[in-house]
Order: structure tokens, then sequence, then C-alpha cells
């Protein structure tokens, strides 16, 4: 029973893996001089920067606002992958647990 289990939850996750590499997030910063996507696996996808509205001899303000910008994307990343996690437990109990499933969101 628990080998099934331990099984099915291992393809579960690599299903959810796959899944959460679809669903994109945005993080920005310095209204908007900077913006980064990333997906949901908390991997980054793009970085940009607009221009005009950052000072390139500021380093370390530039520094700043792409790290707020990182930083954000890879909030709302890992704000995706528990609400999936989440999923995939409800999905994984018996039918007939009843109340349970509430104990996972």
């Amino acid at each position: 029973m628990f080998g099934d289990l331990m099984g099915n939850m291992k393809e579960q996750q690599k299903e959810m893996r796959k899944k959460l590499a679809e669903f994109r997030v945005q993080g920005d910063s310095g209204n908007g001089a900077v913006k980064v996507t990333a997906n949901a696996n908390r991997e980054l996808i793009d970085i940009q920067f607009d221009k005009d509205k950052l000072d390139w001899e500021d380093t370390e303000m530039v520094q700043d606002l792409i790290i707020a910008a990182v930083n954000q994307a890879l909030e709302k990343a890992a704000e995706k992958e528990a609400e999936e996690a989440q999923n995939i437990m409800k999905n994984m109990l018996p039918p007939g647990m009843g109340d349970l499933g509430n104990l996972f969101g």
C-alpha cells in the first residue's frame, strides 16, 4: 500500500514540475525599470530593463532593483508552487477521508 502511495507521489511530483514550468510569474521594481519573469519552478526566464528609467552610473541602485524584482518573482513562484502542492495532496487522499482534505488548504 505505502509502496504504491510513494510511487504515485513521485509521479505526481514529476507531473507537478512539468506543470509548474509552464506557469509564468513576473516581478518588477523601480516603477517598471526592471521586470523579471520566472516560472513556478523558481527558474528565471527573462530579465528586461527600461533603459530610460535606470541610471546606469548608479550600479548599486541597479543591483538593488534587480534583486527586488527577482525576489518578487521568486516569491510569486513559491506561492504558485505551494498552491499546486496542496492540490496534489488533496488529490492523493483516498475517497471517503472526509474533512482531512481541509488540512491541506
